[in-house]
């Protein structure tokens, strides 16, 4: 969510504007926005990992660092839509509307709830494209299995991937806006 107001706010300012008008492609811009706000991200999964393995004891079948791992590709993977959501809001207050259509189906639907095998058929295949149901099977292997497991390694490739490909497409819909 601040990752897309933030954006926002420079696309409606005209700052972005005038970066564009520098020799800078959009997808340089746009790393540059997720190095910036990754940076955070990353903080901001290692304090809650920390606290929770180190601090309250969660107790971690395997790595914590495995569980590290898949908290910071989570991480950036909200930061990357953040970033892409942003193209699409004309105000802030479209933005902080939008985050919770693109959030609260993939909180729903990732398994936290109830197990995606005993959802419906329908909503299923929905959490079977989404991106945190794949985060939150990832966290489940590092809770359960003392190695990596391949299972795990495919759950963080999609995530990873998932989290490459919004950047891209933010790229792709990030345009000038002139008068």
């Amino acid at each position: 969510l601040v990752t897309s107001i933030a954006t926002l706010r420079e696309r409606t300012s005209g700052t972005l504007e005038r970066l564009l008008a520098l020799p800078l492609g959009k997808g340089d811009l746009i790393a540059g926005y997720a190095l910036a706000f990754g940076t955070v991200a990353v903080v901001q999964s290692a304090l809650a990992t920390g606290l929770a393995v180190w601090v309250l004891g969660l107790d971690v079948t395997g790595s914590p660092w495995l569980l590290l791992l898949v908290a910071l590709l989570d991480a950036l993977l909200g930061t990357a839509l953040g970033l892409f959501v942003s193209a699409f809001a004309a105000s802030e207050f479209q933005a902080v509307q939008f985050m919770p259509a693109v959030i609260f189906p993939q909180l729903l639907l990732c398994g936290l709830f109830t197990p995606r095998p005993a959802m419906h058929p329908v909503l299923e295949a929905v959490s079977d494209v989404l991106p945190m149901s794949y985060a939150v099977d990832g966290m489940n292997q590092v809770l359960q299995h003392t190695d990596m497991t391949a299972t795990f390694v495919r759950d963080i490739l999609i995530v990873a991937g998932s989290a490459v490909l919004v950047l891209f497409l933010g790229a792709a819909t990030l345009r000038r806006r002139t008068s």
